[in-house]
């Protein structure tokens, strides 16, 4: 989600600017702050408790709030939103803050990913406010497959085909590009807001050629077929980050049956011993609280959360729970089934001309002052300018489910001068000085590409009993050879785009210094970026899957395709973590899409007829 090695603009708005947005955001925003109950005066019992306000916790809590006579409670570990979160080109310096749970990976047994960060561990940002990773993210709006979907149902998870969940990806839409809005594939008039970014780089069209050189058709990747390449479609609204908090919480402030609480965080779901779900602890300025639920809780707190506040409540591997004295409620498997998409980061490409974004450049009150005035210029960034799906050797063109994304940026490491790219990467400093510090003058651009549909799967494991104790992440990449193989063909397919005429008008060449530690490899052989992804290992931050979606037959799966957690009454989860498998692209249109769907489910089991017709319209 949140997407560091691109977000070049880093370090380059005036302290002045931020003040005056923040000013602006604090008096001027239509959108304004949630309203935050207080929690001296929370009901005893709620109908509905959601954990986690983020990508799919967000519109729970909307949706299921829209019944009247049901209340409903939010409980968010973070805080809300900033100034500086709201601006798209300052996404990367939300990471390593109090807005990130500041997840690392555990560093891999065989020496197999992340060599080039310090420890050997890759920064894992998780947002941990409201809003979830939708507030740290590149804001990259992308679907899925259709194949991903019809997948899943075949899976036997019934409901879940392309055919039943696009209505869902319409529900949230309200997409402002005249030209998309006309076709079967998006909506208008939903709380979410999606656009193209209203600035890019000249670079951004040499993208667009390329592909249409290299056979590739520009489309809408969102629409009929996914291969090919497009501008980015972003969650973007009026030049700044449209979160699921302003899309689907900040509309709804006033509702006297939805209560927000930040800073709670969620430490133990309640259980009686009839495996019937009673309630939730949470602990809130150091203070424990208990709350309880008529009707359901509804897990929504992430990928690596989830698991964890399951096992924790004594749902999981029950050899593992027992490690830790944890009494156990259910033994399933939960934390297993762990998905991501991971690529080779550092990919550099130089260029002769000064089409590029850099510090240097853009580092002018003239920049801050059109974005605080009109809302356009190069702070409305969103670092990916253009997104492509493609297909290695190994995938069969003629059916439309590509294995390789590619996201495009007109800069890369050494764009913001060595300043925070690196930090929040974690690389290793003689990494940095080696491969990228020559380049602190120079034009560059990168791709980032990514291994869609990996056969390496890891774990979410606890540390200990302690609820305050970061998770056990085990991503285990690359345990497949066939994974490496595959992105080594998404690799070579990049380093084409740079060879394409259309790239060649800028005198475009791959950044010729090797790393570190795969100079003893022939240069850009096979064999050598295969070193390199074990060394520059770049997740774009998809962790998916860890509570799997399966049918009463599936042994491997957490919960139902209604999304209710087998073997307890009264407990769902929707997020990330119930992907049976990963989708084709950016997770967070799925999440939302789960978000929806399930509020659909919950409000079916108990009672609430769906409204027929199209979207209520709302006006931002």
């Amino acid at each position: 989600m949140a997407f560091g090695i691109i977000t070049s603009m880093l370090g380059m708005i005036p302290l002045l600017a931020i003040g005056v947005n923040y000013f602006r955001y604090e008096n001027n925003d239509p959108e304004s702050r949630v309203i935050e109950a207080d929690v001296r005066r929370l009901r005893s019992h709620y109908d509905f408790i959601v954990v986690g306000g983020g990508s799919a916790g967000a519109v729970i809590a909307n949706r299921l709030s829209e019944v009247k006579n049901w209340s409903v409670l939010l409980l968010e570990a973070g805080g809300d939103e900033t100034a500086i979160s709201d601006i798209p080109a300052l996404a990367g310096y939300l990471q390593l803050t109090d807005l990130d749970w500041k997840y690392k990976t555990t560093p891999s047994v065989n020496r197999s990913y992340c060599l080039g960060m310090k420890g050997d561990r890759c920064f894992w940002p998780r947002g941990k406010v409201l809003g979830g990773s939708s507030v740290l993210n590149a804001m990259v709006y992308v679907r899925g497959n259709k194949h991903d979907y019809n997948h899943w149902e075949s899976l036997g998870n019934d409901g879940w085909g392309y055919d039943n969940v696009l209505k869902y990806f319409l529900k949230s839409e309200d997409v402002r590009n005249p030209y998309l809005a006309k076709t079967p594939y998006h909506e208008t008039g939903g709380y979410l807001t999606v656009q193209e970014s209203p600035w890019r780089t000249p670079l951004s069209v040499a993208f667009i050629q390329a592909g249409q050189e290299m056979g590739y058709e520009e489309r809408d990747i969102n629409g009929e077929k996914q291969t090919g390449f497009m501008l980015t479609q972003s969650t973007v609204r009026r030049g700044s980050r449209c979160s699921t908090a302003k899309a689907f919480l900040r509309p709804v402030r006033r509702r006297t049956n939805l209560d927000i609480v930040m800073y709670a965080q969620v430490t133990k779901i309640l259980i009686n011993k009839n495996r019937k779900t009673y309630g939730v602890e949470f602990v809130r300025k150091n203070r424990k609280q208990v709350v309880y639920v008529n009707n359901e809780v509804i897990l929504s707190a992430g990928a690596l959360n989830s698991p964890q506040l399951l096992m924790l409540s004594g749902i999981g591997p029950s050899d593992h729970l027992q490690e830790f004295r944890i009494p156990v409620v259910a033994d399933l498997p939960v934390g297993n089934n762990l998905q991501d998409h991971v690529g080779l980061g550092g990919l550099t490409f130089v260029v002769n001309e000064p089409v590029t974004v850099t510090r240097q450049r853009f580092a002018t009150m003239a920049v801050a002052m059109e974005y605080l005035v009109r809302d356009r210029g190069p702070m409305t960034f969103t670092g990916v300018e253009g997104v492509a799906f493609v297909n290695s050797k190994y995938q069969d063109p003629a059916i439309d489910w590509p294995d390789i994304q590619f996201h495009f940026a007109p800069s890369s490491i050494n764009s913001d001068g060595g300043d925070q790219i690196r930090k929040i990467l974690n690389l290793r400093d003689g990494l940095f000085n080696t491969v990228y510090k020559p380049l602190l003058q120079a034009e560059t651009w990168t791709i980032l590409p990514l291994l869609l549909r990996p056969k390496s799967t890891g774990w979410v494991r606890l540390q200990n009993s302690n609820p305050f104790v970061q998770p056990k992440l085990i991503p285990n990449y690359f345990a497949y050879e066939e994974d490496l193989d595959v992105l080594v063909e998404g690799i070579k397919i990049a380093v084409n785009v740079s060879n394409t005429v259309a790239f060649q008008k800028f005198g475009s060449r791959p950044h010729n210094i090797p790393l570190p530690g795969c100079r003893h490899l022939k240069f850009m052989s096979d064999e050598y970026w295969k070193c390199c992804v074990k060394q520059f290992t770049f997740t774009i931050y998809h962790p998916t899957g860890t509570c799997k979606m399966g049918p009463p037959s599936d042994i491997t799966a957490v919960v139902d395709p209604r999304l209710k957690v087998y073997e307890i009454k009264g407990l769902r989860v929707a997020d990330a973590s119930i992907m049976p498998t990963i989708v084709n692209g950016n997770p967070n249109a799925p999440v939302i899409m789960i978000g929806e769907k399930a509020s659909d489910m919950i409000k079916e089991d108990w009672g609430i007829k769906r409204r027929q017709g199209g979207n209520v319209r709302y006006k931002f």
